[in-house]
């Protein structure tokens, strides 16, 4: 497990390095390996070469990139990897949430808050392919990870399977309903029908307007009028969940 640091100030940066360390002492089921960066140029060099790390641990005010700056170089070449932000500051929560860091822990850090994150972290990271979505297309079967789909539509008769690396899956002409189509997705709780035409992965819902999802890849999902309340609601309880 590689584990990646970076704050521009020695003294923070030290005692995040102890408190992984200790937490790595009570893990026995993991072997760590702790990178420390006190300059963020160099660990943006090393994300652009696409030598990543499984956990991000960034502060976000430095000095001359910021951590949301990082985070967004990180989610350009990894949706894998997973984010924690330190800071002095409650400012920058909703731009966390656009990185889709999965804790916002202020400073100084409670080890306690801490050691809950990287359970967390280690629980995202360890969870395998996860549930297949099969796709008929005219090439053939193919099996989609739910974790990969950012949001489903129904075109034409024909479900167009939008992908987080920007890859389009267009299924043959289907004869179920939508409905029928996307009940495999029915025990995940973090895919939410928005529209009769639309099914959306929340953890890829980069903002919400007043009738429509923003995605991460920048599609406008509608909101049909009868799933406005749920979504938002749905919406509310999903950054809770990440940045309580």
């Amino acid at each position: 497990m590689k584990i990646a640091i970076c704050d521009d100030s020695i003294g923070d940066l030290m005692k995040m390095e102890e408190m992984v360390r200790a937490y790595a002492s009570s893990n026995s089921d993991g072997c760590f390996e702790v990178e420390k960066f006190s300059d963020a140029s160099a660990l943006l060099d090393q994300v652009q070469k696409e030598e990543m790390a499984d956990i991000y641990i960034l502060d976000i005010v430095m000095s001359r990139i910021t951590g949301i700056d990082l985070g967004s170089q990180i989610r350009k070449v990894s949706n894998r990897s997973v984010i924690i932000y330190v800071t002095a500051s409650d400012d920058f929560a909703l731009d966390a949430y656009d990185v889709h860091a999965i804790r916002y822990l202020l400073k100084p850090v409670d080890e306690g808050k801490f050691f809950e994150a990287m359970d967390y972290a280690m629980a995202q990271i360890n969870v395998e392919e996860g549930p297949l979505f099969l796709v008929k297309t005219k090439g053939g079967m193919v099996s989609v990870p739910h974790y990969k789909i950012e949001y489903i539509e129904n075109s034409s008769r024909r479900l167009e399977i939008h992908l987080t690396n920007g890859e389009v899956i267009t299924s043959i002409f289907i004869r179920k309903s939508f409905d029928d189509e996307i009940k495999d997705f029915e025990q995940n709780k973090g895919f939410m029908r928005v529209h009769k035409s639309y099914l959306v992965n929340m953890k890829h819902v980069k903002g919400m307007n007043k009738a429509d999802f923003v995605m991460d890849g920048g599609a406008c999902i509608p909101i049909s009028r009868k799933s406005i309340m749920e979504a938002r609601k749905a919406f509310c309880s999903f950054v809770t969940e990440h940045y309580k």
